[in-house]
């Protein structure tokens, strides 16, 4: 990554030695954003399944959303320190090694059938997926050119899309199947999918651990405060550009059973509509492997602005409008999310240099956002109902649509910022 100091070690190989490394680990990260996007929307069937159970309010139900986006506040920065001094490769290990304890704690919360304890189990999932997050998107920045970075994060994220196109059938066969009729004393249909999650999490790990990936070089950057980092406009602007997304993105993922189940949207059943995540899910996916190819061509900033815009415009009109048009709106802002968080964490990053490593678990602290809006979401929806209270997110990508037309843009450092790097590096 040009002027950063996470840097690719050839080692002495040769350069076709060198690229088919590099492809190799991008090969391998790709595993990760598939099964961090998988367990992530599981999150969706949860809420509704869990709302049924214990008998919740909106607000209440997204405290499933509250605790494992909290996680990513909480856990963000450490993170980024321990993977510091850990390395990437590590901390990927790291990572899926606590994520499957926190699946595993799903099976004695479904025995003692307590809320809080599906928070608990949900929270230390977060932590592992957290740790994933500032291992892997650094990682897979750094391995080709700056220049390319948005494009090769969109790829990988594409693979994020596909979990979370392919977990709504799982869930809806293996989680959701009966829901509406659940009794409050029995969650049993989570233990199965989360100790098979756990299981294949471990199997990962073992993988991981013993993997040959390209060497990232350590260098002065696990030396720079995070206050550094902040002092890039492009860089804090950014991270309020992820808090709004993930917040929009997550809100509208936790609230489409509840949108798609009002009788005047499509009026299905919560079983069936559980289904239809999949193409919000899935539309996204597609759109992140067609952004990946635009993205080499047209400038980052300008496909962020003009997603942003289409967002806006659909989520109005899913608003304002009832049946299968608001159906088909609310679903199709999913393709237009598609590149919006790996492309936001490129040009936020983007000519950090030493605070890179610090920059982005700035950016991971700020996925925190889908952890606030969604419960901010659930308040308004149980004030003015569900589908006006779509009108929180609009306000989020009115922000992305600033960032991508000019608040991306990095402003020289100064020449007392510099002095203050180089201060802290001695």
């Amino acid at each position: 990554m040009a002027g950063s100091a996470v840097i690719l070690d050839p080692q002495n190989s040769s350069s076709d030695e060198y690229s088919n490394n590099n492809r190799f680990a991008l090969i391998s990260l790709t595993s990760l954003f598939f099964m961090w996007g998988f367990i992530t929307c599981l999150n969706d069937i949860l809420i509704p399944y869990l709302k049924g159970m214990f008998d919740l309010n909106y607000t209440q139900a997204m405290l499933i959303q509250f605790c494992f986006f909290g996680a990513y506040f909480i856990v963000s920065l450490p993170a980024g320190a321990i993977v510091g001094r850990l390395g990437y490769k590590m901390g990927i290990v790291l990572g899926l090694s606590i994520a499957s304890i926190g699946c595993l704690l799903f099976y004695p919360a479904a025995e003692i059938g307590v809320y809080a304890l599906f928070l608990f189990a949900l929270f230390v999932l977060a932590t592992g997926i957290t740790i994933l997050q500032v291992s892997a998107n650094p990682y897979v920045s750094a391995l080709g050119p700056s220049n390319t970075a948005s494009s090769r994060l969109t790829m990988t994220q594409a693979f994020n899309a596909l979990g979370t196109t392919v977990a709504p059938f799982f869930g809806a066969w293996l989680i959701f199947s009966g829901a509406e009729h659940v009794e409050p004393s029995n969650a049993s249909a989570v233990q199965l999918p989360y100790v098979a999650i756990s299981l294949t999490l471990i199997v990962l790990a073992i993988i991981f651990s013993r993997l040959k990936l390209p060497h990232l070089g350590k260098s002065q950057q696990t030396q720079i405060s995070p206050a550094i980092a902040l002092k890039y406009s492009h860089l804090r602007l950014g991270a309020i550009g992820i808090f709004l997304y993930v917040g929009a993105e997550v809100a509208i993922g936790s609230f489409l059973v509840n949108f798609l189940s009002e009788p005047n949207i499509a009026g299905i059943g919560e079983s069936e509509a559980v289904q239809y995540i999949a193409y919000y899910w899935g539309g996204a996916m597609v759109g992140r492997f067609i952004g990946a190819a635009v993205m080499q061509h047209v400038a980052a900033n300008k496909v962020l602005f003009v997603n942003a815009l289409c967002s806006v415009l659909l989520i109005i009109m899913a608003i304002s409008l009832d049946g299968t048009l608001a159906m088909w709106s609310i679903l199709c802002v999913g393709l237009f999310n598609s590149i919006m968080f790996p492309t936001i964490f490129s040009l936020a990053i983007n000519q950090l240099g030493d605070a890179t490593s610090h920059g982005a678990g700035v950016l991971c602290l700020a996925i925190v956002g889908g952890a606030i809006l969604p419960l901010l979401q659930g308040i308004l929806a149980d004030i003015v109902g569900v589908q006006l209270s779509f009108i929180l997110p609009v306000f989020c990508y009115v922000f992305i649509i600033y960032y991508g037309l000019s608040g991306y843009q990095p402003v020289a450092i100064s020449r007392e910022l510099s002095e203050e790097k180089n201060h802290e590096i001695s």
